[in-house]
């Protein structure tokens, strides 16, 4: 691999001792921080919450809000390079840490994917295959945009949603009033109604140097509209399998994008593959790679912002992973010693996460020599924390 260059000449190699900074708290903040600190690198997190998960294991916790521009420049005066495992962080904050150390990803890539309409648009200008979609910014807007897609469809807020937050489906035009209303009179994204095979995710990294490495592709199944089981391999055709992969090289390369990047797709029912969504950062159903891969997608990350060479992307056996949400605890403390008797899982923990300040939350990883395998023994492994 040739050595890194960047727009102003060969990029210099960031080397462990270095102090690393990351915007966001959460559970992909807390994973990036064990990966950095086992590579030797200090880890300085900047989040609105306190005690976070990813401040729990760094070496310096900032807990300031993102509005204030003085408290990020006095962490990015302390770090070498900056990068974020929360998106939704104002674009106004990413430029003031910009002016005083790199931001790997870029803040142009934040921008494009951290609002539905440009996202869209963005993949659209470029041939990206997605569901057909119109943006709309006012009442009328959305009539016309629903009118245009066609029912059934979905309205999307362009801004701020996560797990399904902020989405509601059409199935006539006389519900678009309504759900005006239901979303705040915000501006919106109308999406067609997709008959889905399955859903799928490509988890990639880019570095400075240009080189890529994608992991195989992820199987997702969500209940509720967050994440519930990831396998891997995924059970499609190798033939959408490689063109995922292929549309979301373009992506990275149309972004010149340097860090990790998950992009989500949804497979028709009539064998189409479409772009859902890009997540400029470690992705939940990347998770798995923690412990199935060779190269975690955090040390990956670690490695592209760093100007190190990426590692290996292989998950040498079919494994699975098993969220852990809130309301597992609704009962009382799971059977912790129940889950941890199956020998081939292993158990993560984040304590509260955002964007859900104060929400307990982990997963649980399996590994097996079929996929089925993997997923009897992690869905085993989780519902005897309820025994």
């Amino acid at each position: 691999m040739s050595a890194p260059f960047s727009a102003g000449g060969p990029a210099k190699v960031i080397g462990p001792g270095a102090a690393l900074g990351v915007l966001g708290g959460g559970q992909l903040g807390r994973m990036f921080a064990i990966a950095a600190r086992r590579m030797g690198y200090r880890v300085h997190s900047f989040s609105p919450e306190g005690d976070s998960p990813a401040g729990q294991v760094a070496d310096l916790e900032i807990t300031a809000p993102y509005e204030d521009l003085d408290a990020l420049r006095a962490f990015a005066g302390g770090v070498q390079v900056v990068t974020f495992e929360f998106e939704n962080v104002p674009i106004e904050a990413i430029s003031a840490v910009e002016a005083l150390a790199p931001v790997r990803p870029s803040a142009v890539a934040l921008h494009t994917a951290q609002q539905r309409a440009r996202e869209k648009q963005f993949l659209a200008d470029r041939g990206v295959p997605t569901a057909p979609f119109a943006a709309a910014a006012t009442l009328d807007e959305l009539r016309e945009a629903v009118t245009r897609v066609g029912t059934p469809a979905i309205v999307k807020t362009a801004a701020y949603g996560y797990d399904g937050k902020g989405q509601h489906k059409v199935t006539t035009p006389a519900d678009v009033e309504h759900i005006w209303t239901a979303i705040g009179h915000q501006e919106a994204v109308v999406e067609k109604f997709i008959s889905l095979q399955a859903e799928i995710s490509i988890v990639a990294a880019r570095g400075l140097d240009g080189g890529i490495a994608e992991f195989p592709a992820f199987e997702n199944r969500h209940r509720n509209h967050i994440l519930d089981l990831t396998t891997v391999p995924a059970a499609i055709d190798p033939g959408s399998a490689k063109k995922a992969t292929e549309i979301t090289r373009t992506i990275l390369e149309e972004l010149q994008y340097v860090g990790v990047l998950c992009v989500e797709f949804f497979l028709s029912t009539d064998g189409e593959l479409l772009v859902n969504e890009l997540a400029p950062r470690p992705h939940n159903s990347g998770h798995l790679t923690f412990d199935a891969a060779i190269t975690s997608q955090f040390e990956q990350q670690v490695r592209a912002i760093c100007g190190l060479p990426l590692g290996s992307p292989a998950i040498p056996r079919p494994a699975a992973m098993a969220n852990l949400l809130g309301d597992l605890w609704a009962d009382g403390e799971p059977n912790w010693a129940a889950a941890c008797r199956f020998p081939d899982v292993k158990l993560h923990l984040y304590g509260k996460t955002e964007p859900r300040p104060g929400r307990k939350m982990g997963h649980l990883t399996a590994t097996g020599k079929t996929v089925d395998e993997a997923q009897d023994r992690v869905l085993a492994a989780r519902d005897a924390l309820l025994l």
